[in-house]
């Protein structure tokens, strides 16, 4: 979990990116959101959702920052959501 909490605090997004998905973590409901985002039929536990969400955040960055046509703000913000909100489930380290 400390590798995964690292990469989390370590990420660098525009502050609106951040901004909006923080505003939208209010309207998050995990077993909608997240099996949709992330394509499973069940909500997994967060050890599994939030490596298959960082993976996907960072392929949308990739895409933002190459300016492709293809980038959608609004999945970004979505899967950022999601991030953060399935985070904030993960078991915390009893040394931290």
């Amino acid at each position: 979990m400390t590798d995964l909490c690292s990469l989390l605090a370590t990420l660098q997004r525009p502050r609106l990116l951040i901004r909006a998905a923080r505003l939208g973590l209010v309207d998050y409901r995990r077993d909608r959101d997240l099996r949709r985002l992330i394509g499973t039929p069940e909500a997994p536990s967060p050890d599994v959702s939030v490596p298959r969400l960082m993976s996907e955040e960072a392929r949308l960055e990739s895409i933002r920052r190459a300016g492709d046509a293809a980038y959608s703000f609004s999945r970004h913000i979505e899967i950022l959501i999601a991030l953060i909100a399935e985070a904030r489930l993960l078991p915390r380290d009893a040394s931290v």
